[in-house]
């Protein structure tokens, strides 16, 4: 029986759903146990993924272009649109962190935490477009649960402002026109008799435990050297 596209990325959603209980920092930051030194190094390694994966999107946006998969190609667009809006939110929350420019600039990314934006990079490189939609679709929910966690977890434990907080709020809000680009991106690609389960489900059990690896080092920074 073929399947539509929301029927698609609901089950592979489903399928690449992280344990609730395997993320080892955003609970210790929900209860206010964490230390704020995982904090600023969570605000501090975005300020190189969010760079890494907003070129990452643009190429894959070209990529889409060229091949003729316009849904694909706004879908991408608007990732690294995101991905702008996002940056510009972040120097608030470094400086929420107590880190000024000069030691925000010296600061040296943990290689675990630089896993995830290097395999989005691969990505951008050798994934067919609607894999990647698909993969990275499924991972970004995830990714926004837990940073809705994290907007409402540190004004109320670690003292930070709304403003402090927005980098994590803006990737916390629903994004219903970026649901529908995706949609459409899966559904044309379906349209086109691609097989967006076999590669889309490697990519995003990959993505999962990249995204994994990244809290694992924050929490545990020994084990991402």
């Amino acid at each position: 029986m073929t399947r539509t596209a929301q029927e698609l990325l609901d089950a592979v959603t489903a399928e690449l759903a992280p344990d609730p209980a395997a993320n080892p920092l955003v609970p210790r930051v929900a209860d206010g146990t964490a230390n704020r030194s995982a904090i600023t190094a969570l605000a501090l390694e975005q300020r190189s993924v969010i760079p890494a994966d907003r070129r990452s999107f643009l190429h894959l946006a070209a990529r889409s272009a060229d091949a003729g998969e316009a849904e694909c190609e706004a879908f991408f667009r608007t990732l690294a649109e995101g991905e702008t809006l996002a940056f510009e939110r972040l120097d608030a929350l470094v400086a929420a962190c107590g880190v000024d420019k000069t030691d925000a600039d010296s600061y040296e990314p943990r290689a675990g935490c630089q896993a995830y934006p290097a395999y989005v990079a691969w990505l951008a490189l050798n994934g067919a477009p609607a894999d990647v939609v698909l993969a990275l679709t499924a991972n970004f929910a995830a990714w926004g649960a837990y940073c809705a966690t994290l907007a409402r977890a540190l004004p109320d434990h670690y003292g930070f402002s709304d403003e402090a907080c927005g980098f994590f709020a803006f990737f916390a809000e629903p994004a219903p026109d970026l649901e529908r680009q995706a949609l459409a991106a899966v559904g044309a690609g379906l349209g086109r008799g691609l097989d967006t389960t076999g590669s889309a489900l490697r990519y995003g059990k990959l993505l999962q435990r990249y995204e994994a690896m990244f809290w694992e080092t924050l929490a545990d920074p020994a084990r991402g050297l």
